[in-house]
């Protein structure tokens, strides 16, 4: 086990051609937001670059830009953290989410058609099945999938790219407390789907709206790491 926390061999190398940087950047922001890499870890250059199969020159530009993006600390004299985020940080983002959510279910279930309603159903049978497989990053990438479904639905351009711009700190946050959320969470999304398929637009909102709430609140009680 190397410094990073990554068992050697778990992450894919990096293809060539192609933009590099940018694959660089992606890759590690991914590790990080299904908290592979945890808050608070050492990132080590030499031992990314080992793991990612490149040079330390991008992962050492792809570190700065995930630090401008509040990712990752830069320290000086010790080097590449990620982000330990603060419950206030949370609050702020999850609070935010909720009014995104809430809305996109309002316009979901005044325009979403049975194709759209069944592509819930199916997201909504998956994720209730990775629960009960205890797969909790299935869990997660589900969950993630079934909100931007609902987002889609929508039919919001400009509300879908903010909801895209805070999706990955969602799936950050969420990480942690799937497990917690479990079942519960599936029932409400179940909950969700008959609200757009009655075209019941206050009740839409209602449900996405305690739904996102729960989240939130299951964060902030949840146990210490």
């Amino acid at each position: 086990m190397l410094s990073a926390g990554l068992p050697q061999g778990t992450v894919p190398k990096l293809e060539r051609p192609g933009p590099l940087r940018e694959r660089v950047y992606e890759a590690l922001l991914e590790l990080i937001t299904t908290r592979a890499l945890q808050p608070g870890q050492h990132l080590v250059e030499s031992e990314l670059a080992g793991h990612l199969g490149v040079s330390r020159q991008p992962v050492r530009e792809a570190l700065q830009r995930l630090n401008t993006e509040g990712w990752v600390d830069l320290r000086p004299a010790q080097g590449a953290f990620v982000h330990e985020p603060t419950e206030e940080e949370a609050d702020q983002l999850l609070t935010v989410r909720t009014l995104l959510e809430a809305e996109a279910a309002r316009l979901a279930a005044a325009n979403a058609g049975s194709a759209g309603i069944e592509a819930l159903e199916e997201l909504c049978a998956r994720g209730e099945s990775a629960v009960a497989e205890g797969d909790v990053d299935l869990v997660v990438a589900t969950n993630a999938a079934f909100h931007a479904k609902v987002m889609e639905l929508a039919g919001n351009v400009v509300l879908a790219e903010l909801a895209g711009r805070v999706d990955r700190r969602v799936r950050w946050y969420y990480t942690p407390v799937a497990r917690q959320r479990g079942v519960q969470s599936w029932v409400e999304h179940r909950d969700l789907i008959a609200a757009i398929a009655a075209r019941d637009e206050a009740r839409a909102t209602a449900v996405m709206r305690a739904h996102t709430e729960h989240t939130r609140r299951t964060y902030h009680d949840r146990a210490p790491a």
